[in-house]
């Protein structure tokens, strides 16, 4: 059996090999090997900005890239994707004279009474015959009415007067139209060649698609859905399909939940699989994972253990800037973003903490957003409504966002919304619940550690809460605080 002081040996020696580079340059600073446990940092080098701040580090990324697009034929459109073109109508619709009704195509002028029935017109078949006063031709709701008649009498307000047992010969008008144009749609009544149907941007639903194919295109242009690999990271980590577990050792749940979370919001994840913590492993599963995507979401390896690598891995080893390497927030602190040029491409790494609900509160809150402009969404970020509080919470020393589900009420309308949001801007105060009764009603999931995976469950919100001040330590029930909407209310 190898002895202690030969494995200290051997780490020591596979130490040097791995970090042999760091004096000529490749590598400079303060490792997080075990045998350098001693000389760890105590204190993180990086500042925690505050939410602004990092967002605008995101948005600033942004503006370097643009979402990809390609022509999607029109029989694959999906619902969800998103038109990289303007759309507009190539004709008329309906291009000539159309029935509402199933009735008769009449004249307008001779109103009431017996009229001999000379032909019909149904979809797909058209009269093409001539009609004068005292006639009228059948006509079934979408059919052409012939360009003769200028009306059209519901079958509800007419009767048979004589017919030869297959045909009806003669009707009786009962009640005379109205108006000239009655129940008929003109060319142009749907939409005129040339309108504008649908802008940029525009998310495709079944109406859109529907649409899109009455007017007869062959192919549009789409947005790509953007891809993202997923990786994990830590020595503890074992498949959650693993039977048996070592000793020390858990299931993997970050991957899952987040290949889960990306694929439910439209995106392509890819799984990168799980990458132990060491130096070299690391590198090359990234560079591995950047062969796949562009877009990168790890989890675990950012905070302060002896194992947590990650941070120094991307700027040193990977060259990429760590746009942010701490949020001063709550759960989710040591979330990291990085970007760089590998393989003559920019590669974005959001590198989230292990604590899995850590991961999905910054995978909401960062990382969706980049994926959606690269998706082609003008509007990124998760929408913001008021709600009231089900009961009274504390705040704590950094913002917090609590995962939460809602109540709805009886009605809610936008003019309340609006009109809430309007109050609040000029106020600059939270409003009590008295004045706003209509409001959503926000119960929180449970215990909130960050090591809860279960709070999640049910959650379609994530409440923004302040930190705590000397004139402000908690919120009392029924309190309005905004919430981020993060599933289908």
């Amino acid at each position: 059996m190898e002895s202690r002081q030969e494995k200290i040996a051997e780490v020591e020696s596979e130490r040097k090999d791995r970090h042999s580079g760091d004096e000529a340059g490749g590598y400079s600073g303060q490792t997080h090997e075990l045998s350098a446990i001693v000389s760890r940092a105590r204190q993180s080098r990086w500042p925690a900005v505050p939410m602004e701040e990092a967002y605008k580090s995101i948005e600033a990324v942004l503006k370097e890239i643009d979402p990809c697009f390609k022509y999607e034929p029109v029989v694959a459109l999906q619902p969800g994707q998103i038109l990289a073109e303007k759309i507009t109508a190539p004709a008329d619709v309906p291009t000539c004279c159309k029935s509402i009704k199933d009735g008769y195509a009449v004249l307008f002028a001779d109103g009431a009474g017996d009229r001999e029935v000379i032909g019909s017109s149904t979809a797909g078949a058209p009269f093409t015959g001539s009609m004068t006063n005292g006639q009228c031709v059948r006509v079934s709701t979408g059919a052409v009415v012939p360009d003769c008649a200028d009306a059209v009498v519901q079958v509800e307000d007419t009767e048979i007067v004589k017919h030869d047992n297959k045909e009806e010969l003669v009707i009786k008008i009962k009640k005379a139209p109205s108006r000239i144009g009655q129940d008929i749609r003109k060319p142009g009544d749907d939409m005129r060649k040339g309108d504008l149907l649908f802008d940029v941007g525009c998310i495709l639903s079944a109406g859109e698609i529907g649409v899109i194919n009455e007017i007869g295109l062959k192919a549009v242009a789409v947005y790509r859905r953007p891809k993202v690999c997923v990786m994990s990271t830590g020595n503890e980590l074992v498949e959650s399909m693993a039977e048996e577990i070592p000793p020390g050792c858990i299931r993997d749940s970050n991957r899952p939940q987040l290949l889960a979370l990306f694929k439910s919001l439209g995106f392509k994840p890819i799984d990168a699989g799980i990458a132990p913590d060491r130096r070299s492993d690391l590198v090359v599963a990234i560079k591995n994972a950047f062969g796949y995507a562009s877009v990168l979401v790890t989890s675990g390896g950012v905070s302060m253990g002896e194992h947590d690598l990650l941070k120094d891995v991307l700027e040193n080893d990977l060259g990429l800037k760590i746009h942010f390497g701490r949020v001063w927030m709550k759960p989710g602190m040591p979330a990291t973003f990085a970007t760089g040029v590998i393989g003559a491409e920019l590669r974005c790494v959001f590198a989230l903490p292990g604590n899995p609900v850590s991961s999905w509160a910054c995978a909401h809150l960062f990382a969706a957003p980049l994926l959606r402009h690269l998706a082609g969404h003008l509007k990124i970020y998760n929408s913001r409504i008021y709600v009231k509080l089900a009961d009274g919470v504390k705040l704590g020393e950094r913002p917090e966002y609590k995962r939460a589900w809602l109540q709805m009420p009886d009605r809610m309308t936008g003019e309340m919304q609006d009109e809430f949001w309007k109050t609040r801007q000029e106020t600059g105060q939270l409003q009590k619940k008295e004045q706003f009764e209509l409001l959503p009603i926000a119960h929180i999931t449970g215990g909130q550690l960050s090591s809860r995976l279960a709070s999640t469950i049910g959650a379609n919100v994530l409440l923004e809460l302040p930190q705590k001040s000397d004139g402000l330590a908690q919120l009392e029930r029924g309190e309005i605080v905004q919430a981020f909407v993060i599933a289908p209310i």
